[in-house]
């Protein structure tokens, strides 16, 4: 077969300025190298793999099409080596934006992963303490694959790679995504070439809502395939926020409190972000708030289409757009309603809702704060008077910080006054005063009032790990085990790096007779605390005589 002139476009994310120049091919191969390159585009790996099988029987293996289209697969099945071999062979040079760089520096960061396979899913992470994610990881990822075969009807052929990598800089590496877009927006997991990337929570210094963010980045990945990639950034991003939290089953979750109050004003002042700004990512809109905001309003709109669209309305929904039919036009058919009908339906949903009086500042594992990931801090008595700078009143700051005055000189009923003092002027408003006021109690052995205070603070500040550690100490005291179990996993969710997590874990499980939930808390702790077994019944016989102080001045990694 002779190879002439020059060959269609081929179809190459917008970053990628290195497409290949290729010989023009006629019939048959012409043929499949356009099915091939659909196939891709539309998220279906399979039918890329089929048509590639079929296209190396009718041309010569070396030449620059097949190499191409070769390297692309491996490189969607993560054969990161031979994708670079076959970008190579393609006539690929090796320059920033280009599939040869991008190929080689994801080796680079993950060619050296451990790995970790369930039925469903490959998890690949680095080695040493992040290898506590993967139980957790797996565990929840299974669960939201039985999730999203109940809800959308589908589970994509084959297992879900997975890749955690160990910051923001990596994240860009192995995504093409800027660092700058990553940290103004917050983002730290993406769902791009058949896989999930997402950042471990070492690297974020209060954590973050990991399980639900790998849940979240799954429905990115079965959508997408689901609806041959046919689905705009509104609706992506609606449905992955709706069905994020479906692998927690009857505890799935709402928007937070916090994220409602930003909408809230945002309606109030008619600043909502139009869904054609959302295009091509929520991680390139101007701040974080924006970016929040947007993900509230289309996880309203998804909402809204789940409840009034009938029987298994996203399943038809993703089905119909599948068909090629639009995005609008498929809401039409699911809702029975004209788009006009719609957006008011939904603009009305958006000013109904009941919103907080006020804005709520973000409970800190929401701020997202990115760090390298490589620097221990000390736990302590966990005093700090940094705490208090988001504390907007006067006198509420004052009487704080004269609170954490008296509890550094250990003056701690005069303490407890102070702080008192702040909580009754704000309320469950901030995170850090009711946490200062538990943990003043709690040293005053006051455990009804120091859990009043805590649960409190979780109905604003849901998922916090603090709030969560302290009640656990507070439900394990008062040998209520099943709350504390229940408190130390919304903990884990979070912040899977603090020792007292799964020292505390483990206590409960062994309370309740849950042997291989305790045996898994404790080999976290053993891990995290790189002690041996010996070492390990020390810390955990400390912490049962007083869980406050078993783990003051121990070097926690990661944010712990």
């Amino acid at each position: 077969m002779r190879w002439l002139g020059l060959l269609l476009v081929v179809a190459a994310p917008a970053w990628a300025q290195d497409e290949p120049s290729l010989p023009e091919l006629k019939g048959e191969a012409r043929a499949r190298l356009q099915n091939l390159d659909q196939h891709l585009e539309d998220w279906d790996l399979e039918g890329a793999k089929r048509e590639l099988a079929a296209l190396e029987a009718i041309a010569p293996a070396d030449v620059a099409p097949v190499a191409y289209y070769r390297g692309r697969v491996a490189f969607e099945e993560g054969r990161y080596e031979d994708a670079v071999a076959q970008f190579k062979l393609a006539g690929l040079s090796d320059r920033p934006g280009g599939w040869v760089r991008l190929a080689n520096e994801t080796q680079g960061i993950v060619g050296s992963m451990q790995v970790a396979e369930s039925a469903h899913f490959v998890v690949r992470y680095p080695a040493g303490r992040d290898a506590v994610l993967v139980p957790w990881a797996l565990e929840a990822l299974e669960a939201a694959h039985a999730a999203m075969l109940r809800d959308l009807g589908y589970a994509p052929p084959g297992k879900t790679r997975v890749e955690f990598v160990s910051s923001a800089a990596e994240l860009a590496t192995v995504s093409t995504l800027s660092r700058d877009a990553i940290r103004t927006t917050g983002t730290i997991a993406i769902c791009k070439f058949n896989k999930l990337m997402v950042t471990s929570p070492r690297s974020v210094l209060q954590g973050y809502e990991w399980l639900d963010t790998l849940s979240h980045e799954y429905v990115h990945l079965v959508v997408s395939k689901k609806s041959r990639n046919t689905v705009p950034i509104w609706m992506h991003e609606g449905l992955a926020k709706y069905l994020e939290s479906r692998w927690r089953g009857r505890s799935s979750r709402d928007m937070s409190p916090s994220t409602l109050a930003l909408l809230g004003s945002r309606v109030r002042s008619n600043q909502l972000v139009p869904f054609e700004k959302m295009h091509p990512s929520m991680a390139l809109l101007p701040t974080a708030e924006d970016a929040a905001t947007a993900f509230a309003e289309v996880y309203f709109a998804l909402k809204l289409i789940d409840a009034e669209g009938g029987p298994r309305a996203l399943e038809r929904l993703l089905t119909t757009m599948a068909s090629g039919v639009s995005d609008r036009a498929a809401v039409e058919q699911v809702m029975k309603r004209r788009w006009p009908e719609f957006e008011r339906a939904w603009m009305a949903s958006l000013r109904n809702q009941p919103y907080p009086k006020g804005l709520i500042p973000p409970s800190s594992h929401e701020r997202k704060q990115l760090t390298d990931g490589s620097q221990p801090r000390k736990k302590g008595r966990e005093v700090s008077f940094g705490d208090f700078h988001e504390v907007k009143e006067t006198d509420a700051r004052r009487a704080a910080h004269l609170g954490e005055l008296m509890r550094e000189r250990r003056h701690m009923t005069v303490a407890a006054e102070f702080y008192g003092r702040a909580h009754k002027l704000v309320g469950d408003r901030y995170e850090s005063v009711s946490n200062k006021y538990a943990l003043t109690l709690l040293e005053l052995e006051r455990f009804e009032e120091a859990a009043k205070v805590l649960e409190g603070s979780l109905a604003l500040h849901p998922g916090s790990v603090s709030t969560n550690v302290h009640l656990g100490r507070i439900y394990l005291r008062g040998r209520r085990w099943q709350a504390a179990k229940d408190a130390y996993l919304e903990a884990l969710s979070v912040n899977p790096f603090d020792p007292e997590i799964a020292v505390g874990l483990s206590a409960a499980a062994a309370a309740l007779g849950d042997a291989a939930l305790q045996t898994r808390a404790l080999e976290m702790a053993k891990t995290l605390l790189e002690v041996d077994d010996a070492a390990l019944a020390g810390v955990v016989a400390a912490f049962t005589r007083a869980p406050e102080t078993a783990f003051v001045d121990l070097d926690e990694p990661d944010g712990g």
